[in-house]
């Protein structure tokens, strides 16, 4: 008896030994398809079409939201996408036209994005979305705070209620664009085009808009205490 119950002892001792060695390998299979995925991902968003790319990117979507260690990585993915495939070579004699349509999964991109959880970001992460092409996007709320936006092609874009706080907006083209309640504090926008623009209740709180041209722009209540206006332009 006494030896059933030492050889069941010893038996039941392996398997529960073995249970947290198979959870460890269950763990690092996973992590090793998710890896494999991720990389099959970014291989497809290279000169695809359109619907491969809006599955991509609905696939990207939903692994940041399952699998939140990867969140920064799909970011980059998507960031770099825009800006491959959406450049914006800035012209000198610049004629902007406002009824461009942006591209199906450009948008696609930019909305997951925009609402991506930033509390997941890195220290100290940037998003990079400089000289990109995002005319006519649609970013109403869109998170954007800090992100680097040098010479970028925003024009007739929608950015109600976004938060470009800290944002470098250096040279970017916003003209027409709707910032309706935009946060724009200490945004730097040297030199940016925000012609016709509407910031009706913008906070522009210690923005930098030195050189950066307004004319015709919608400023109705919109907040500019401590902001660099050193030769902004406002005449029309």
């Amino acid at each position: 008896m006494k030896n059933i119950l030492s050889k069941t002892y010893i038996g039941l001792s392996k398997i529960f030994l073995w249970i947290p060695v198979s959870q460890e390998k269950i763990k690092q299979n996973q992590h090793q398809l998710l890896k494999r995925r991720l990389r099959r991902a970014s291989e497809q968003l290279e000169n695809n079409t359109i619907e491969i790319s809006l599955a991509v990117i609905n696939d990207l979507e939903q692994i940041a939201h399952s699998h939140p260690q990867y969140h920064w990585i799909i970011v980059d993915i998507l960031t770099t996408f825009v800006r491959k495939n959406a450049p914006y070579i800035p012209q000198k004699k610049v004629t902007s036209n406002l009824s461009t349509k942006i591209r199906v999964d450009i948008q696609a991109a930019l909305t997951v994005i925009a609402k991506r959880d930033a509390n997941k970001d890195p220290v100290n992460g940037q998003l990079d979305l400089s000289f990109t092409d995002m005319r006519g996007a649609n970013l109403k709320g869109a998170n954007l705070q800090q992100t680097n936006l040098y010479q970028a092609n925003l024009a007739g874009a929608n950015l109600y209620q976004a938060n470009l706080a800290g944002a470098i907006l250096s040279a970017a083209n916003l003209e027409g664009a709707n910032l309706y309640l935009a946060n724009l504090e200490g945004a730097i926008l040297s030199a940016a085009n925000l012609e016709r623009a509407n910031l009706s209740e913008a906070n522009l709180h210690r923005a930098s808009l030195y050189l950066a041209s307004l004319r015709g722009a919608i400023l109705n209540n919109a907040i500019f205490d401590g902001a660099n206006l050193r030769e902004t332009k406002f005449s029309k």
